[in-house]
């Protein structure tokens, strides 16, 4: 039997042909990199560049995997090969050469690219790694840096200022330095994802959108503004929106340790452990963390969450070995074995470096004056509390709001009022807040109106007797304005008239018809929170004259100086009396 011929195939009607692009081998050098194949990475991102020689970033990639095994030579070599013939505008390529110079002890030369990148870089994308360079090498070479024309200067100074008092829990004043930087510097975005971020702490969600929006309109692939956006949107409820940019934020592999973290926590936070899980891991192994506790908590939450529960357990006794005097590591470990008794639920476990809310609130109440003083001025309690009194249910707001008290500092005031205004909030919450304020201030005011045997100003001066006559302008001031003013309004009104008894006893007028004080202590608070009102109509209302009113309230102006200091005493005044 003759075997049968085989019919002739073409191999080119039948090979698919497998078109290897540039983007395909910047992927797997991410996973290489992702996975330390570090040699591996840098055949991936060399083919990257023979694939598109034009395309600076897969040069600053390969750059960048040269730098992180050591060879910083040829990886400033790639760098200032990017700035002379490929595009000039990368001046970030300047810190990166810094950096590389500084790992070969080559401080001099490190020095003269940092001041390059500071004075042509406007928008400061690494203005907080570069003041950390600044001080390092300044110590390094032992004398200060030759700071020239560093334009950014002005704004990275007040940038550190604002993140510290992020980081102190001060985020009124935060939002203050942070709102003017970024109107005088409109192209400083990191200081508006920090200004995001401020707003976010104060519970100001809104806001908080509203400047992501604006960073992402200027640089679409901001990592910070990414991150914040996708937990905003979680915490809004877009459930959609949240899934749209999860998938963009599974793609990225950042090589910047603070993007690695900051891509790490939210991803967390999204309930993507696993891809968490990764990037803690890459980052313990990549920064020192002999003094970063927090990134091995953030690994063992991620790890729990990962039913890797021996190794979670290691990672929090490290924590325990590494801040002794806090008390997250205690927390976490015993809950790690009531979870795995049963006894817990994998909610229980948070990416936040902090005890929970309920948690906080205990070791306030119970703790000791040192320890309980410690926990008031932590920054997370502090967010913690003004988040609740926002969002928090009925029992949860009357907590904070009698802790709020107990803290007492400059946040607290503006927090409270705002509070008080708010039209949706229960009468007793607003009450108990007023409560607060008035002790805040010294001013020990009975619930019906009348005053203590001792009422002390805005100034901490003493009245030593509280007389009926100017018991009864409060009075008839209180039930004039009752139905056409708020509580805080009415709280300055009582505010403004112990300011001014204060301030001009032992001479304090005569009263002789309680009405015309009363009515010009409305006209001068109807004046601060920019009311329209006018002396005839107010004179009308009280019975008196035009001219009664007009004079007491010119007294009251001259004594309190409110012209110049209104705005110090009253957040809400408005301009001109």
């Amino acid at each position: 039997m003759k075997n049968k011929e085989m019919p002739t195939v073409h191999a080119a009607h039948n090979i698919i042909p497998l078109h290897l692009n540039a983007e395909f081998y910047f992927q797997r050098g991410m996973q290489s990199l992702d996975r330390y194949h570090y040699e591996k990475a840098l055949r991936y991102f060399r083919r990257a560049v023979e694939s598109e020689p034009d395309n600076a970033v897969h040069h600053i990639n390969l750059a960048g995997v040269l730098s992180e095994t050591g060879d910083f030579a040829a990886s400033n070599q790639i760098l200032q090969y990017v700035l002379e013939s490929l595009d000039p505008n990368l001046t970030e390529c300047h810190f990166y050469m810094a950096n590389n110079y500084l790992n070969m002890d080559l401080l001099e030369e490190s020095e003269r690219s940092l001041l390059l990148y500071l004075e042509l870089d406007e928008q400061g994308l690494y203005l907080d790694e570069a003041e950390e360079m600044l001080e390092l090498l300044s110590f390094e070479l032992g004398r200060p840096i030759k700071v020239k024309t560093i334009r950014s200067r002005a704004a990275l100074f007040e940038h550190e200022q604002a993140r510290q008092l992020l980081e102190e829990g001060r985020f009124n004043e935060a939002v203050a330095k942070l709102e003017s930087l970024v109107d005088r510097f409109p192209d400083f975005l990191a200081a508006y994802n920090n200004l995001a971020l401020a707003y976010y702490y104060r519970g100001q969600l809104d806001l908080a959108l509203a400047t992501v929006e604006k960073v992402l309109e200027e640089e679409a692939e901001n990592l910070h503004a990414l991150c914040n956006l996708a937990i905003l949107k979680l915490q809004l409820g877009q459930i959609l929106e949240v899934q749209a940019l999860l998938n963009m934020l599974r793609k990225l592999y950042p090589l910047n340790p603070e993007h690695s973290f900051k891509l790490a926590t939210t991803m967390g936070i999204l309930g993507e452990h696993e891809h968490a899980y990764r990037l803690f891991r890459m980052l313990l192994k990549m920064v020192h963390t002999e003094y970063d506790p927090s990134l091995y908590h953030y690994t063992a939450v991620a790890a729990v969450h990962t039913n890797r529960l021996s190794e979670a357990r290691s990672l929090w006794k490290q924590v325990k070995k590494l801040d002794p005097g806090e008390h997250v590591a205690d927390y976490y470990l015993q809950r790690l074995d009531e979870y795995e008794e049963g006894a817990c639920d994998l909610q229980t476990f948070s990416y936040s470096y902090h005890l929970p809310f309920e948690e906080q609130f205990k070791w306030i109440e119970t703790a000791d004056e040192s320890l309980s003083e410690q926990l008031r001025h932590d920054p997370i309690v502090r967010s913690s509390f003004f988040w609740v009194l926002r969002y928090g249910d009925h029992d949860m707001k009357l907590q904070v709001i009698q802790a709020l008290g107990m803290i007492g500092d400059q946040e607290v005031e503006p927090a409270l009022r705002e509070f008080i205004q708010r039209p949706d909030e229960a009468e007793d919450l607003k009450l108990a807040a007023l409560h607060v304020l008035q002790s805040l201030r010294s001013e020990e005011v009975r619930q019906d109106g009348t005053a203590a045997h001792e009422v002390l100003n805005l100034h901490g001066t003493t009245l030593p007797v509280w007389e009926q006559s100017w018991q009864d302008v409060l009075e008839i001031a209180l039930q004039q304005m009752e139905h056409r003013y708020d509580l805080i309004e009415r709280y300055d009104m009582q505010t403004l008239w112990t300011d001014f008894l204060s301030r001009t006893y032992p001479g304090t007028p005569q009263i002789r018809r309680p009405e015309g004080w009363s009515a010009a202590l409305e006209y001068l608070i109807a004046k601060m929170h920019r009311r329209q009102v006018t002396y005839m109509e107010v004179a009308a209302r009280y019975g008196i004259s035009e001219s009664t009113v007009r004079r007491n309230a010119a007294r009251i102006d001259e004594a309190c100086g409110l012209r110049e200091k209104m705005e110090g005493i009253f957040p809400h005044y408005g301009g001109k009396l």
